[in-house]
């Protein structure tokens, strides 16, 4: 069991092992998702253990929130998240981010959280500001928002800047400072938008002019959705938007590519003193070709 980001009795912390001191890149570890067929099959037959091992390995990567996420049809969304909350938390002491399209099923599970984490995620659509704001309202959470209304995700950027403008002021006037909000721009698919990750730059480079401390997000996977050798242009995007000032990625921890992507970043930003984050995880076999222990 990881508590207190320790690893059984070996002193292994991971923001000053792992990562090599506090990073820029904040990651949400997104394997606990229904969607995902192994993990839907471990909903499915009850298989704590696959799912505590799958908390663990991801503490283990480093990673600042793990996502919890159920994937399942709406009757049994919210049991199953609280049966998700629970395994996790027995495992690892590491942040929650509460998945869910649903507000009401967040609000619902919200109080089985024993630590304040991540909300994934409000927008403009309906009443979800309305209906999470007010339980977050005096808390240490912080809260994934998406740059889409009733009418769905804008083409251009212009819209998603004031979608978010709506969402924070409204944030605000409930006592949550923009620097507890993570904004999606929602990258859409490269291979149906040319134009998707210059937009999604666009949308990051005037919100931050607006909100200099929000920070900025995505699920970096869907840039690549149905394109060819998708992991290469995953790991592009990743050190593209870090380049341009994304500062959270939910993404996947145990790719070692991916983590050794986003640490060469670092170290090429002058983020790394003496490349010390990027030697140590190469060191601790976190980062290149697997090595037998």
């Amino acid at each position: 069991m990881i508590k207190n980001n320790i690893i059984n009795d070996q002193a292994i912390i991971y923001t000053d092992e792992i990562k090599g001191g506090a990073t820029f890149v904040i990651i949400i570890g997104e394997k606990i998702n229904g969607t995902i067929p192994s993990v839907k099959k471990a909903i499915d037959t009850k298989d704590a253990a696959f799912i505590q091992n799958l908390a663990l390995r991801q503490a283990e990567a480093g990673t600042d929130y793990i996502d919890v996420c159920a994937g399942t049809i709406p009757e049994k969304e919210a049991e199953t998240l609280e049966w998700l909350i629970d395994l996790v938390q027995e495992a690892v002491d590491v942040p929650l981010s509460i998945d869910s399209p649903n507000a009401d099923i967040i609000k619902q599970v919200f109080n089985r959280v024993k630590h304040p984490g991540l909300i994934n995620s409000v927008s403009d659509e309906g009443d979800k500001c309305d209906v999470l704001f007010p339980i977050v309202k005096g808390t240490n959470w912080d809260i994934v928002a998406l740059t889409c209304d009733n009418r769905g995700i804008p083409v251009d950027v212009q819209t998603r800047v004031d979608i978010t403008k709506k969402i924070v002021e409204k944030a605000i006037s409930y006592d949550i400072d923009p620097s507890r909000i993570h904004v999606d721009p929602l990258v859409m698919t490269l291979s149906t938008d040319n134009e998707s990750f210059k937009r999604f730059v666009g949308t990051l480079r005037a919100v931050k002019e607006i909100y200099p401390s929000i920070k900025v997000t995505s699920g970096l996977s869907n840039i690549s959705f149905g394109m060819p050798l998708r992991k290469v242009v995953n790991q592009n995007f990743l050190a593209l938007a870090l380049y341009e000032g994304m500062d959270s990625a939910i993404m996947d921890p145990l790719n070692r590519d991916m983590m050794a992507t986003m640490l060469a970043v670092e170290a090429l930003m002058g983020r790394d003193r003496h490349c010390r984050k990027f030697s140590n995880a190469y060191r601790k076999n976190k980062i290149g070709p697997l090595k037998n222990k």
